[in-house]
């Protein structure tokens, strides 16, 4: 019985995990903390920073927010990830739907109460965040023609929170959120067409379901061209060693929509869209490499 109670509890944290997207959640706040100490505050000490316990807070709050929406997320596509992934299926429904929204509704409390220990600023901009993503989750995602922006627009929207906190809006900065949006809305249109057969058992009305698959990988393509645009800007800045993740970029995105073209099945979907998530982790990375 003690066996079978800690084989439960055990699964049940292996669950959670996989609810809130653990890694994704791990790899957002290191992120945060690179942007705040190479790009938004260079000249502040290693230490200083680290040691700051609003940008502390900060990272945890933005953690906190996004475990949130993805549990949330997990909640309404539930019936659409039996098909799309059935292995995350299992393992995000090791947890009730029940408990899952208890969980969320204490995530979305703490991050609440613990913002107004920041300022009122801080307040609005997770309200917003979180207010946002349950309307995605719930009614956006099943709009074509919005679906696609408004999901890479949450994507991108944490990272503005620790630029909040530093006052440090630059053009530099601006440049680096609208392409890593570029690829993260092509990733975007590369999920709807690996998880096209959910998506139509679900009546979403996702841009391949609703234009083709040709014209949801011609809007991919033209926004690869958009990327080269923003690289050329990008190197004209002093980025240190960073402008070879940008160079490489060129011949990376290059590549990926030779294969986009090639694709056909959902396994090659699949690979198209972990190969852009590993560069998109890459460039994430890169950023220490700004002298």
């Amino acid at each position: 019985m003690v066996n079978n109670s800690i084989q439960r509890f055990f699964y049940q944290i292996i669950g959670f995990i996989s609810l809130i997207r653990l890694f994704n959640i791990l790899v957002l706040c290191f992120a945060q903390y690179l942007i705040s100490i190479y790009i938004l505050e260079p000249e502040m000490s290693f230490i200083s920073l680290i040691l700051d316990i609003k940008l502390f807070i900060i990272v945890l709050l933005t953690g906190i927010s996004t475990s949130s929406g993805y549990i949330i997320n997990n909640f309404y596509d539930s019936e659409k990830d039996k098909i799309n992934r059935p292995k995350r299926f299992i393992l995000g429904n090791l947890i009730s739907e029940r408990h899952q929204l208890k969980i969320y509704f204490i995530l979305c409390l703490i991050t609440f109460i613990v913002s107004f220990f920041i300022s009122i600023k801080a307040v609005l901009f997770y309200s917003f965040y979180m207010f946002s993503i349950w309307l995605y989750s719930y009614r956006i995602k099943r709009l074509y023609w919005i679906s696609n922006f408004f999901s890479t627009a949450l994507a991108v929207y944490p990272f503005f929170g620790v630029t909040l906190y530093f006052g440090a809006f630059s053009y530099d900065v601006i440049l680096y959120a609208f392409f890593l949006f570029i690829l993260l809305f092509i990733r975007d249109l590369v999920k709807d067409l690996q998880n096209f057969r959910g998506d139509w058992s679900q009546q979403y009305r996702t841009l391949p379901i609703v234009y083709g698959v040709l014209k949801t990988k011609l809007l991919a393509s033209f926004f690869t061209l958009i990327s080269f645009i923003l690289i050329v800007e990008l190197l004209k800045n002093p980025l240190g060693n960073m402008r070879f993740y940008f160079i490489s970029s060129i011949f990376f995105v290059s590549v990926w929509t030779i294969f986009l073209w090639t694709a056909s099945k959902q396994k090659e979907y699949l690979w198209l869209h972990i190969s852009l998530k590993f560069w998109i982790l890459t460039g994430v990375f890169s950023i220490t490499l700004i002298n």
